[in-house]
């Protein structure tokens, strides 16, 4: 299932800005490393409706993946 465009953009945005704030980082950084994530593809191309998990959840999500690449 695919989301909205508009939709998503404000959801990356959230995951964006709970990623850097648990993560200590600048919003820039975190913009950086989202859009060349595993998750953000995931994420954009609608694998397991994960565009329906919550914030928090794909931020989480989007730190482990951080902590295996740094």
């Amino acid at each position: 299932m695919n989301a909205n465009p508009i939709l998503l953009q404000k959801k990356y945005s959230r995951v964006i800005e709970c990623f850097a704030r648990n993560q200590d980082i600048s919003l820039d950084a975190a913009l950086a490393f989202f859009y060349h994530s595993g998750l953000y593809q995931l994420v954009r191309d609608g694998v397991s409706d994960m565009h329906c998990m919550s914030d928090e959840y794909l931020a989480k999500e989007l730190e482990q993946e951080y902590q295996e690449k740094h």
